[in-house]
């Protein structure tokens, strides 16, 4: 498991924490096609998520 603004930042959607908070505050980010608005929301594999044209899948570590 992994929460969305530690997400944005490892795929590189995100410079830092804070610019990720941002984002997700901004409704700029959804989450298996809806508008997320939680930067602790907790993704599962095989949720995706989408910001500024990009689109990353969660994936087993």
């Amino acid at each position: 498991m992994i929460r969305l603004g530690q997400l944005l930042k490892l795929a590189n959607l995100a410079e830092d924490g804070l610019q990720a908070k941002e984002f997700i505050e901004d409704a700029q980010v959804q989450v298996n096609g809806e508008t997320e608005t939680r930067r602790g929301r907790q993704l599962h594999p095989g949720d995706t998520v989408s910001f500024g044209g990009r689109t990353v899948r969660v994936a087993r570590g």
